[in-house]
């Protein structure tokens, strides 16, 4: 039972990670228009969104990302720095986490970014965001009550899955210019 368990936690890890990883023959095009697409999700989903976009110093966009986990789990995606609204640089974050988790599931994550200061030290590269770095879940209205911290602000939209978690991690986001 145990073995079948953890070859079934092993398969959707496996089909999360390569979901977001997969062989793309249209190119980087192809990604910065699912970029778009999770952009206008997001401000469809919560118009007040806008204002981030508009006055943030640089954004990341990362249109999918794939999560899951039994006791450990991990986390991979790729996007797009965004910089006077044209992408600059890509982005891979990766994600470990322990603790209470089970399940696997899939979202879009939107990094913003207060100043140039804090836009500077992300594009540095082997930026990380330890596990005191919250992100807001988008619902309608969420970007209220939000606001940056030390330069950064988060937020994540849900786009399938299940996973109950209480578990702690950070993300490393890994950036390369184009």
């Amino acid at each position: 039972m145990n073995r079948t368990l953890t070859t079934s936690v092993f398969l959707t890890m496996l089909l999360a990670f390569s979901s977001t990883q997969a062989w793309d023959p249209k190119g980087k095009d192809d990604d910065v228009a699912k970029g778009q697409e999770a952009i206008a999700a997001l401000i469809e989903s919560d118009s007040s969104m806008q204002r981030y976009f508009d006055a943030a110093a640089g954004y990341v966009v990362i249109p999918t990302v794939g999560k899951a986990g039994l006791g450990i789990g991990g986390a991979r995606g790729k996007g797009f720095l965004y910089e006077n609204g044209q992408p600059t640089a890509e982005v891979t974050m990766t994600q470990l986490s322990i603790g209470f988790q089970w399940g696997g599931q899939a979202y879009s994550e939107f990094i913003f970014f207060e100043d140039a200061s804090a836009l500077e030290h992300f594009k540095k590269g082997n930026y990380e965001l330890g596990a005191q770095a919250s992100a807001v879940a988008i619902t309608a209205g969420a970007s209220a009550d939000a606001g940056y911290s030390s330069g950064v602000a988060i937020f994540t939209m849900a786009k399938g899955g299940l996973m109950y978690e209480a578990s702690v991690g950070g993300q490393k986001f890994k950036v390369k210019g184009l």
